[in-house]
């Protein structure tokens, strides 16, 4: 497995401006920035690079500059900074140096369709040749893609840190998942935040979302929600551990209790949620959910939970209570089907992902409409590994082929907004925050059947 830590330069004067930078080199980290690439470079320095790439542009330079002195100070020794062009920001020639209110006014209807149709956005250049088009983000998915070939194959196995901008990251991440350019806004980065991508092979092979956007070492215990933001936050989580995540036995829709660890996981977790202001609590209607979110709910005594059944876990048939070389006897080859082709899998006796889709979607759907009509702003929704991995895939317009693309660990939080309201575009601002659960950036929590 190739290990791939992505993260966003810190705070720039351009950001607090809220100035478009793109590929101008004019802008500098502020005091603040400065300071967040500290706490991210002592977020990191247990860990060892085998490499590390930054941007060109002096922001992200800087950002790894401080990182590397963290690491060194650590370890005695770091990897050696390259740069590369491949990481270089979205290139947006024509808004540069602008103020991003000055875009709305002066560029409107190209404005409209960078938020509402990212990948039709088109610049008109001028240049000796003459007039040439320009797409800036689905030039940048190309961008992306071409780093990832050209690095992948020299790092098999190996762990390496990316210090890039928002726009190339989430390029990154995206063309690493399969999410369109079309989606381009569904995923944030923040500054100093940290996304984690795990790949079995290359490009064309398993990969896997581990985490995106930790900010906690920061200080900032969620994403911070984007300026103008009117409409719904969701904290998705999945409950805590049960003796049978220990023992990685499948329980689909048996109704197993959580052990002490899985207490302990959702009183973590409710320590982690106790300065948010929640509105509203919705959880599977089963005994592992339900408990995780009354032990989060001390913290919000006046939140009476709501229990859904369309939340409830896949049901696994005939697998159910058993462990997996149990499966593997007497359905050969199903497992394996299971972990690569998961859609195409009828559970016998139980459920396909189709159906968890259709009922789980339909919940999440009712659930943020609701909300909004209530006026409600953040609300947590408590269920589990399958629902969820359901959940991201619809959240980011990807089919139920993609359901193992996404980790999702005992007691972690996720983080959804709906920015243009309840039938917008969802924005997926972080998913699978484990480190209130104390295993530093990386999920440590048990990997556990469904």
């Amino acid at each position: 497995m190739t290990r791939v830590i992505i993260v966003r330069h810190g705070q720039s004067s351009y950001n607090t401006e809220r100035r478009i930078q793109g590929r101008i080199d004019a802008s500098q980290l502020t005091q603040k920035g400065q300071n967040d690439a500290t706490k991210l470079g002592k977020a990191l320095s247990n860990i060892s690079f085998n490499a590390i790439y930054s941007s060109p542009l002096q922001r992200a330079k800087q950002t790894a500059e401080i990182i590397h002195h963290e690491l060194a100070n650590a370890t005695g020794k770091a990897a050696v900074i390259q740069t590369s062009d491949k990481l270089l920001e979205i290139d947006l020639p024509l808004w540069e140096r602008m103020l991003t209110s000055e875009v709305k006014e002066k560029y409107a209807e190209d404005y409209k369709t960078w938020h509402e149709h990212p990948d039709e956005l088109r610049m008109l250049l001028e240049d000796a040749q003459g007039t040439k088009e320009h797409f800036p983000v689905v030039s940048l998915y190309a961008q992306a893609q071409e780093f990832w070939q050209e690095i992948l194959p020299h790092h098999q196995g190996e762990t390496i840190l990316i210090v890039g901008h928002n726009g190339i990251n989430r390029a990154l991440i995206s063309t690493a998942l399969g999410i369109p350019p079309s989606r381009y806004h569904s995923i944030q980065q923040s500054n100093c935040g940290i996304t984690i991508l795990n790949f079995a092979g290359g490009l064309a092979d398993a990969v896997q979302l581990e985490s995106l956007n930790q900010t906690q070492h920061t200080g900032e215990i969620l994403p911070s929600l984007r300026p103008g933001h009117e409409g719904v936050r969701l904290l998705l989580v999945r409950h805590g551990e049960t003796e049978w995540n220990r023992q990685t036995r499948f329980q689909g829709q048996i109704d197993v209790p959580l052990n002490d660890n899985g207490r302990s996981q959702a009183q973590k977790a409710g320590e982690f949620l106790k300065d948010v202001a929640i509105d509203f609590a919705v959880s599977s209607s089963m005994q592992r959910p339900k408990e995780t979110a009354e032990i989060i709910l001390q913290h919000h005594p006046s939140i009476k939970l709501e229990l859904q059944d369309g939340l409830r876990e896949i049901s696994h048939g005939l697998w159910e209570g058993k462990l997996e070389v149990e499966i593997e006897q007497e359905f050969p080859g199903e497992l394996e089907r299971w972990r690569t082709v998961p859609a195409e899998v009828q559970m016998p006796e139980g459920e396909n992902l189709q159906q968890v889709w259709e009922r789980s979607v339909a919940a999440w759907q009712a659930i943020v409409q609701a909300a909004a009509q209530s006026q409600l702003k953040t609300g947590i929704v408590v269920a589990h590994d399958a629902t969820n991995k359901t959940l991201l895939c619809h959240i980011l317009g990807l089919p139920a082929d993609n359901f193992w693309n996404f980790r999702q660990g005992n007691g972690a939080v996720s983080v959804i907004d709906y920015p243009s309201g309840p039938d917008g575009l969802p924005v997926l601002q972080a998913m699978n925050i484990t480190t209130h659960l104390g295993g530093g950036v990386f999920d440590k929590t048990a990997a556990g059947a469904l």
